[in-house]
């Protein structure tokens, strides 16, 4: 399937949420152009994310949660747990598939796994809508 999707290595943030089907990425107003990338109009929750700046990650120079000798710990499993429960979606099943594959193919399937099938824009994980044709993904 050709994917009009956006969804880059950048867009993967430690934790291993693909800022790309974030609702905050993909929404017009009030953008947010995911943990990784500098803006200086970035929203301070993820100036602020407790994973992004935690310290293991900060002193060993990791790129990916899995990475540090704490895998998983108390943050990630509560992420974890929020996401799975609410939307089908997991952060350690990510963080251990970019282990397992690497980050160019993990992004290369979340192209796929995330394009709506009627118009191939990017599924929104939050609402399981596309952004572009509002498609309800399956």
């Amino acid at each position: 399937m050709n994917t009009k999707s956006s969804i880059k290595s950048p867009l993967i943030a430690p934790c291993g949420m693909n800022c790309g089907i974030c609702r905050a990425y993909l929404r017009e107003k009030n953008k947010c152009f995911g943990c990784r990338i500098s803006n200086k109009n970035k929203l301070s929750s993820r100036v602020n994310c407790n994973i992004k700046n935690c310290e293991e990650l900060k002193k060993n120079n990791l790129k990916f949660c899995y990475l540090c000798k704490k895998f998983p710990c108390k943050r990630i499993n509560n992420l974890d747990k929020r996401y799975r429960t609410k939307y089908d979606m997991s952060m350690i099943e990510n963080l251990n598939n970019i282990k397992k594959i690497g980050i160019r193919k993990f992004v290369a399937i979340e192209k796929i796994r995330w394009a709506c099938s009627k118009c191939g824009y990017t599924i929104c994980v939050h609402t399981k809508n596309c952004f572009n044709c509002g498609e309800k993904k399956l």
